[in-house]
């Protein structure tokens, strides 16, 4: 692991990113962010974003662009935000505004060799 990068309590349903998910895992980067560009989706939106994060964190630490890959990619659940609506025979139906914690984790496709 070179880098990971957090996005917490981001509003929107860890099942609706997860497919967006799937579609980048494992590609570089740079690739990733051009697919999710042209994904009309609400999750590309925060994903791009958060890989350009992680992206940045790896430029600051040295690393190059080429040599990086999306190696963990999760949706993980955050709190929901309990909000009520009006049902029959005067009862509240529970709505829940779900949130995800999104985290990234990239890493080098050339693994250093140790020195004998």
């Amino acid at each position: 692991m070179i880098t990971k990068s957090e996005a917490k309590y981001v509003r929107i349903s860890p099942t609706k990113v997860r497919p967006v998910m799937k579609l980048v895992r494992g590609s570089n980067p740079k690739d990733a962010l051009s697919k999710l560009e042209f994904i009309n989706k609400k999750g590309a939106k925060f994903l791009r974003k958060l890989i350009k994060t992680a992206l940045a964190d790896a430029r600051n630490k040295g690393y190059q662009d080429d040599s990086l890959f999306i190696s963990k990619l999760l949706a993980n659940q955050g709190p929901a935000l309990k909000r009520y609506r009006a049902a029959s025979f005067g009862r509240a139906a529970v709505i829940r505004k779900r949130m995800s914690h999104l985290v990234i984790e990239l890493d080098s496709k050339q693994k250093l060799i140790p020195e004998k």
